[in-house]
This record gives C-alpha cells, structure tokens and sequence, in this order.
C-alpha cells in the first residue's frame, strides 16, 4: 500500500484544533484560579518580552518626541509672539490712559475759559528749571505770539503764577509759591481781604498781614481780589491749612495750600491784560483853596 508524502499529509481539522485551544484555555484557567502557577510563568515572559516590545514602541516614542519638539517650538514663539504684543498693547495702554487724562484737563481748561471774563490763549510747559532758589516753568508761547509782560497764568483749578520774562518763541513764568511773589487775595466766606505769599517751597504759601483775632479758618477758601489791577477777581488762590494765633505777635502766622499746580498739568492758560485802572481824578483848584484857607483858620 502506497503512502502519500509527508508534505502532503494533512494534520486534524480546524474544529479539532479548535476544541483543542478552547480545552487547553479552560484548563489554564482552572490552573490559574486554584493553583496560582501561572503569575510566575507570566512575569518571566513579559521579563523576556519587554525590550521587544520597547524596541516595537520606539518608533512611536520617537515621533511623539519630534513632534513635541515641533510643538515646544512653536509654543514658545508664539508665546515671544503673545509678550511681544503683550508690551506693545501696554504701552498704548498708557498712551491712552495720558491721552484721556489730557483731555480730561484740557476740557476742564475749556470750562476755566469760559468762567473767565477776559481773553486767553492756551499754552504748553516746555520745561521746569532746576533752580532750588526759585519756582519757574517756561512755556511755549512768546512775544511772537503776543505774550507781554505780568500776564496772569492759570490751570483749570486756580492761579499758577504771572510772566516775568519773555522770549521771541518763549516765556518764563514766576509761579505764585516763588518766594518774591506775592498775589492779592480775599476770602470767599466773609470777604476779607489780604495777601498771599510764597515762602519758596512747592505746596506752601503764607496769608500775611492779618490780626491775631482776624476771622479765618482752617480750610477757608482764597480767590484774588482783583484790587492790583493785574489778576482779575474772583480766581481761586490757594487754601488755608494751618493756624498760629499769638497774641505777643500783631499778626497771626497763616499757612496756605496753593490751589493748583504745575506738577500735574501741561496745559495752562495765559490770560490777556486787564484794562488799565483809571487815575484817581485831580481836585479842583477852589477846593486846594477852601481847604488851605480852612487850615490857616483852624491854626488861628
């Protein structure tokens, strides 16, 4: 009897293979419920297997670091990016914040010129000396632009000083705290009038020439009086922040609070000269003669 070759013998079917597994699965199973044989026999194999399974991940791994790498990269530009423009808003942010807070001033100022009566132009601080001896600022309007001398300027809350020089695209102003100015004031609550001087130093002025028992208060308000002919009446001066009654002294020691102020404004306002205050009229010549012929009567 002839025998088929060995290559062309076939092994049990499928279904046998089958049932085959699935046997030895059960039985595995069972091994690995009640005897615990197995654990050991895994750990050896996945001990055996791990660095075939590490050199099958590797190429995952790594295209996962390339492509965090691409990503890094761009993450930090565009967070260089974000910084970037980060700064460059700030900065408009500020520029803004000026700009509003200059219009602000500039719409107060507006209304300052409408309050006051007489003509005035608008001018800008160039820059303030560093003089420890004075209080000026120079600002950008000069004879060129019809400024005169002893024109009074002001801010959009009260006297700031008066020119005192001018240059053709130029003028210096003597602020009102300068130690030799001096400005007429009076005072809003009972209207009693005196005279503002400045001692100096920035922020502080001194009311001179008031009694001991003069009536005057901490906080009252000062305006000018207009009574020089130069600053008209009624701008604001400054405030009275401190008292010293003695009553060994003719006069009260007053301190006063300027009302605005160069160090938080650009934009001032010159304001035009007042009309020139009339000359007290001459007596007649009779009454020079009554009044001499009454005196040598009274000597008689």
């Amino acid at each position: 009897m002839e025998t088929a070759p060995q290559f062309f013998r076939h092994g049990p079917g499928p279904l046998a293979r089958l049932l085959f597994f699935a046997l030895l699965s059960l039985l595995l199973m069972v091994m690995d419920t009640r005897f615990k044989y197995l654990p050991e026999i895994r750990q050896t194999i996945a001990m055996v297997l791990n660095p075939l399974q590490r050199m099958a991940y590797l190429p995952a791994e790594i295209f996962d670091q390339v492509s965090g790498l691409f990503v890094s990269r761009s993450l930090v530009d565009e967070i260089t990016h974000l910084r970037g423009r980060h700064l460059s808003d700030q900065g408009k942010l500020l520029e803004l914040s000026a700009l509003e807070a200059e219009n602000v001033q500039l719409r107060n100022l507006l209304e300052m010129e409408l309050r006051v009566e007489v003509q005035s132009t608008t001018a800008e601080i160039l820059y303030i000396p560093n003089d420890p001896f004075s209080r000026k600022v120079t600002l950008d309007k000069g004879s060129l632009s019809g400024t005169q001398l002893g024109q009074v300027v002001v801010d959009d809350v009260g006297v700031i000083g008066q020119i005192t020089r001018i240059y053709p695209w130029m003028s210096e102003v003597t602020l009102i705290t300068d130690k030799d100015h001096s400005v007429p004031v009076q005072l809003v609550r009972n209207g009693l009038r005196s005279m503002v001087v400045g001692i100096g130093q920035d922020g502080i002025m001194e009311l001179r020439y008031l009694a001991a028992n003069a009536d005057i208060q901490s906080g009252d308000l000062l305006v000018t009086s207009g009574i020089d002919g130069i600053y008209p009446p009624g701008l604001p001066v400054a405030t009275v922040s401190k008292i010293e009654s003695d009553t060994t002294y003719s006069f009260a020691r007053i301190t006063c609070i300027p009302a605005a102020g160069v160090s938080r404004n650009r934009q001032v306002l010159i304001l035009s000269p007042l009309p020139p205050i009339p000359e007290r009229p001459e007596e007649p010549v009779e009454n020079i003669r009554k009044d001499k012929k009454r005196g040598k009567i009274g000597l008689r």
